[in-house]
């Protein structure tokens, strides 16, 4: 099949990512699948744009083709989601296509968007059609209402919410969620009440319509479209979620002169949601002596920080807090058996030394490599948990890393991240 000549007119790359030369300029996006050995088929949403996967060694990028113009705004816009630190895809770059024989604008040539393909990450199709991800569906709608916060916290408004413009990312049982498109959004120092009822509004109209597709779809197991069929309400559900998180995030304390402990138990909720606090305010209420109090939280990654801090662990933020854990109940048993108190750094180095390390290595060793270790790690501590409650003591780690072995080997699609992991170790070519 013939396509119409191209050539590249202009390419932007940021420092870090591969110069991309080798890949089929002369021709339309649409047509690299049949000329380029780096193009991969990865887990994706619907788009009404043409994108096409690309692979250097265990990284993938997305190519999604818009007029250039649009690419330059949706690309700024997503350095602008990474400089505030919300959560989205990284953008990588930008590129610029002409058409031979063919004059138009510098603004309606052919543009391609670079960006970074998110790691193990799923769209919401996969997590209705693909056994052993059932358990993460009803976790979506706590993962859409946070992401809506934490974007409208950060003063982005999205334009066009929806399930096809998300990834997930399994983060220990939990999902969290990244914004992919941002074509028709805007950023602003802070949003108005109206911008974010209409972006819920939005979000609604398309949550409700992408399920009710996905419900249409005929290859979809007999029992899925009668359980889509109750997911069609939640749009609503998610909104509600959303409108609880955003209340507790900006609701302000009355504190009385006695009352400063208020202070540090309003921020420890806030830390226990996953939301850093950055600042706190605290102001003449107009009745007497009595102060109002209002939080100003930076991010929803805590957690995050305090472990990577702590240990130089990358992960997400339910990881990391169940991370946390397991390092204070070794800070607390080390507490007891040395009669004096340990400082939570020695308690983590002992952490890492001790089960971290040795039980990614058992698990690499019997298992291969993962692409997600923290995620890995996350699930054995799951199963711990799982077989404890059942046995109605602690079985320790050493017996359900074992059994995790065993079963993962009986069961392959109980541990997917080591599917990643395979395909993530391609050649580099």
């Amino acid at each position: 099949m013939s396509h119409p000549a191209r050539r590249l007119h202009s390419l932007h790359i940021r420092q870090g990512h591969p110069d991309f030369l080798d890949l089929p300029w002369e021709l339309p996006l649409e047509a690299w699948t049949e000329r380029s050995p780096r193009v991969v088929e990865v887990p994706r949403g619907l788009s009404r744009h043409v994108v096409v996967f690309v692979s250097y060694g265990a990284t993938i990028y997305a190519f999604k083709e818009t007029p250039a113009r649009v690419a330059q705004r949706e690309y700024d816009l997503l350095r602008g989601l990474e400089d505030r630190r919300l959560p989205s895809v990284c953008p990588v770059g930008l590129a610029v296509q002409t058409e031979a024989g063919l004059e138009s604008a510098p603004g309606d040539r052919p543009g391609l968007l670079i960006t970074q393909y998110l790691a193990s990450s799923l769209p919401y199709r996969a997590l209705f059609m693909h056994q052993g991800l059932e358990r993460y569906r009803s976790r979506l709608l706590d993962a859409m209402a946070g992401l809506l916060v934490r974007l409208h916290l950060g003063g982005f408004f999205w334009g066009d919410c929806s399930l096809s413009n998300v990834l997930f990312r399994r983060d220990a049982g939990e999902l969290q969620a990244y914004a992919v498109d941002a074509e028709t959004s805007e950023l602003h120092e802070q949003l108005s009440a109206g911008q974010r009822e209409m972006d819920l509004q939005i979000m609604e109209e398309n949550v409700a319509g992408g399920l009710a597709d996905l419900a249409a779809r005929v290859e979809l197991a007999e029992e899925l479209p009668q359980e889509l069929e109750a997911w069609q309400e939640t749009a609503a559900s998610i909104r509600q979620r959303y409108e609880r998180l955003w209340a507790e995030i900006n609701r302000e304390l009355i504190l009385q002169p006695h009352e400063s402990y208020r202070i540090h138990e309003r921020i420890r909720t806030l830390n226990d949601l996953g939301f850093s606090v950055g600042e706190v305010e605290l102001l003449a209420s107009g009745q007497g002596s009595q102060l109002r109090m209002r939080t100003i939280v930076t991010d929803r990654e805590y957690h995050r920080h305090q472990l990577h801090t702590l240990t130089g662990i990358v992960a997400e933020e339910r990881q990391a807090s169940l991370l946390l854990n397991e390092m204070q109940e070794m800070k607390a048993t080390l507490t007891r058996k040395m009669d004096r108190s340990v400082p939570l750094s020695v308690a983590a180095f002992r952490w890492l030394d001790e089960r971290y390390h040795p039980t990614l290595s058992r698990l690499q060793k019997e298992l291969g490599r993962a692409a997600d270790t923290a995620e890995l790690y996350c699930q054995v501590l799951e199963h711990k948990w799982f077989l404890s409650e059942r046995a109605k003591r602690d079985v320790g780690l050493d017996a359900a890393l074992q059994d995790y072995v065993t079963l993962t080997r009986k069961q392959p699609g109980i541990a997917p991240l080591l599917q990643d992991a395979t395909r993530a170790t391609g050649s580099d070519g």
